[in-house]
């Protein structure tokens, strides 16, 4: 959506989250995500805790935003998929996640998804905060793909299944972005695709 469409009042709540983002990666980088308080953060961007926490739970919350941000339109688009019938779960789940990414900003972001992994590395308390989040938004995916495609009900495993092989392959992505001399968006859109490709092949392949 072009933000300048929003009423003035959406666009100063996503302005000023954005500058809540921009600033903990900075201080935290630069400081250590252990020596910035809360109250430090908020003072950077001159507003106060009750705002901070109508955005976001913590400072790991902030300090992941550029994934979550990328996961939750992950949502969005499987909310609106209109797939062919008999398409793969598997294949839906991709587009919708490489049209999520395609939303994602191609100026800015890239930078702050590295800043936010290489804090992840070293923080113990985003780490699990990032694997918690993770599994939140796996559970959400397959209760749309269950409501929206009729697929089976909870004792059939192999929905989980689908959206676990997709976030293992964007993971295997990520790594290899993460240390690719020019990461941009487009970059790592390929870099899923071409895990999501390989993904079938590793379920084959042969040993000895």
């Amino acid at each position: 959506m072009d933000t300048d469409q929003l009423p003035l009042r959406e666009r100063k709540k996503l302005r000023t989250r954005q500058a809540l983002v921009d600033n903990a990666l900075d201080l935290f980088t630069e400081h250590g995500f252990d020596g910035v308080t809360l109250d430090t953060l908020c003072e950077s961007v001159e507003v106060s805790k009750r705002t901070f926490f109508r955005t976001f739970t913590s400072k790991e919350d902030v300090a992941m935003a550029p994934c979550h941000d990328l996961w939750g339109t992950f949502l969005d688009e499987l909310e609106k998929a209109e797939p062919a019938a008999g398409q793969p779960l598997f294949d839906v789940l991709r587009d919708a996640f490489l049209a999520a990414l395609a939303r994602m900003p191609a100026a800015g972001w890239p930078d702050r998804v590295l800043l936010s992994r290489r804090l992840a590395a070293r923080t113990p308390s985003m780490d699990a905060h990032g694997l918690a989040f993770c599994e939140r938004t796996s559970r959400a995916a397959v209760e749309i793909a269950r409501a929206r495609f009729g697929l089976p009900g909870p004792g059939d495993m192999r929905p989980r299944l689908a959206v676990d092989v997709l976030v293992a392959a964007f993971h295997r992505a990520l790594d290899a972005w993460s240390e690719s001399p020019a990461p941009t968006r487009e970059t790592l859109a390929a870099g899923v695709r071409s895990a999501c490709a390989a993904a079938p092949g590793s379920l084959t392949l042969p040993v000895g």
